[in-house]
C-alpha cells in the first residue's frame, strides 16, 4: 500500500471533518463579508462595528451548521453549554480578526474597502485555525470524552486508578508505557498470565 493511501486512511475522518468545517466557514465568511461591507461601505459604519455585527450573524449560522453537520457525530453536551462556549470562543476569534482590522486601519492608516477586506481575510484565517482547534477541544466533545459537570460545564475527571496499574480480567498488572516497543511485548506477557 502506498504511503499516500495509508496516510489518507489514517486521517480520512479528520479530512472529512476539515472539509465540512471549511465549507461552513466559507459560507460564514461570505455572510461576514457581505454584511460587513454593506454596513461599512454602504451605511458608513465604522470598520470594527460592522465586522462585529456581521460576525454575530455569521456565528449563529456557523454554530447551527457545525453542530448539525460538521460535528454531528460528536457527543451532545447540552445546547446551552455548547452555544455559550461556541459564542465565547467565537468572541476570541472575533478579537483576533478585529486586531488585524484595527491594526491595518488605525495603526497603519490603511483605509478603504481593499485594505479592510485584506485585513479581514488574514484575520479570519488566523481566527479560523483557533476556532477549529477550540471547537474540537471544548465545544463538540468526542464520544469518548468524560461526562460534563453540569455546575461548571467542564469535563469531569475520570476515576483514578493507581499509576502503572490497569485491570485485565479482574487482575491488576503493570501497564506498559505507550510507544515503548519493549513494553508492548511485556504487555503481551502479562495478558497471558
Amino acid at each position: 500500500m502506498s504511503l499516500v493511501a495509508n496516510l489518507h486512511r489514517q486521517f480520512e475522518h479528520l479530512v472529512r471533518e476539515l472539509a465540512k468545517f471549511g465549507s461552513v466557514g466559507a459560507v460564514a465568511f461570505v455572510i461576514t463579508v457581505a454584511i460587513g461591507n454593506g454596513l461599512h461601505s454602504g451605511l458608513g459604519m465604522g470598520p470594527l462595528t460592522s465586522n462585529g455585527i456581521a460576525t454575530v450573524v455569521a456565528t449563529t449560522f456557523s454554530y447551527l451548521a457545525n453542530r448539525y453537520w460538521t460535528f454531528r457525530h460528536r457527543d451532545r453536551t447540552g445546547l446551552g453549554r455548547e452555544y455559550v462556549l461556541f459564542f465565547a470562543l467565537n468572541g476570541v476569534g472575533l478579537v483576533i480578526t478585529e486586531l488585524f482590522i484595527g491594526f491595518s486601519h488605525y495603526v497603519l492608516g490603511l483605509s478603504g474597502a481593499i485594505y479592510y477586506n485584506a485585513a479581514l481575510v488574514v484575520g479570519t484565517g488566523v481566527a479560523t485555525l483557533f476556532r477549529f482547534w477550540s471547537y474540537k477541544k471544548w465545544v463538540f466533545l468526542p464520544s469518548s470524552a468524560p461526562q460534563v459537570d453540569p455546575a461548571s460545564g467542564l469535563p469531569e475527571a475520570p476515576a483514578a486508578e493507581a499509576p502503572g496499574i490497569h485491570r485485565a480480567n479482574g487482575q491488576a498488572a503493570p501497564s506498559p508505557r505507550l510507544g515503548h516497543p519493549l513494553d508492548a511485548h511485556a504487555a503481551e506477557d502479562y495478558a497471558e498470565i
